[in-house]
């Protein structure tokens, strides 16, 4: 069993958004603990969409506290977030490898 971390983001209107999702995605290298790891900007269909999707897998507990408190995480979103943040919502939840569309 797995956690899967997902996080949706919107960013006021003066934040670089193509600089922050390429540090996002820039994140892999730099944490080993991530065995999946998706950004997103929105697409723009619909009005009152957040900005940016992160989806993280991770195999356990641990990997996904390693990732919340390393160094280039937490530099990224001091640097390319957090100065922008409007509204930030998240959750973890546990996945299975064999009830894919429950994931």
């Amino acid at each position: 069993m797995g956690l899967r971390h997902v996080v949706l983001l919107t960013l006021d209107d003066d934040c670089d958004v193509d600089a922050a999702v390429d540090a996002l995605r820039a994140l892999p290298a730099a944490i080993p603990e991530l065995r999946s790891y998706v950004v997103g900007r929105d697409a723009g269909l619909a009005a009152g969409n957040a900005t940016i999707a992160v989806v993280a897998d991770f195999d356990d507990e641990a990997g996904w506290a390693t990732y919340r408190d390393h160094p280039a995480h937490r530099q990224v979103i001091a640097e390319r977030l957090q100065p922008w943040l409007l509204a930030r919502t998240a959750l973890q939840h546990r996945t299975e490898a064999s009830k894919h569309q429950d994931q």
